[in-house]
């Protein structure tokens, strides 16, 4: 049984420009979403109803409680700033990585195989040690817009440009 996670980032809100995104999910035939942070709105969360969805929150995500409690009447999973959680039976750390040390910790601990996270606003996929990290790049404020798809449990990532 092979599951195809979709993973996005920094939507900032942008219905609009994360549409697009939605569309190449479903078009890949994704089982779930990952949300790496700076939703930007509650409007934005609506947009992931076909697939259970988990989210963490950004550095710009300040206003964090009517995004929880979106997130909660939608029936997806808030993880507030740090996901730790398993799909296929690989645990995975989901991270926006705002939080330099933070980040660099949950890599470097090598309890993670999978470390997804955002922020940067480059999208990236990178072996690091026994972690695989992966970036999918951003929605909003990126010269390409970006989603990534990962396959469990064969655990390879691919970054698809909008």
């Amino acid at each position: 049984q092979n599951m195809r996670v979709g993973i996005i980032s920094d939507t900032h809100g942008h219905v609009e420009l994360t549409r697009p995104a939605i569309r190449m999910f479903e078009s890949l035939d994704v089982d779930r979403v990952l949300h790496c942070g700076d939703i930007g709105s509650t409007e934005i969360v609506e947009l992931f109803a076909p697939w259970p969805t988990d989210f963490v929150f950004g550095n710009c995500d300040v206003e964090q409680r009517p995004l929880r409690t979106a997130i909660e009447q939608a029936g997806k999973n808030c993880h507030d700033e740090f996901g730790d959680f398993e799909l296929e039976g690989v645990r995975i750390a989901l991270i926006h990585s705002h939080d330099r040390r933070l980040f660099a910790a949950t890599v470097g601990s090598g309890r993670f195989p999978i470390v997804c996270y955002g922020h940067t606003h480059i999208a990236a996929v990178e072996r690091r040690g026994a972690t695989l990290t992966i970036n999918p790049g951003a929605i909003y404020r990126a010269k390409t817009h970006s989603v990534a798809v990962l396959d469990l449990p064969k655990m390879e990532a691919t970054i698809v440009e909008l």
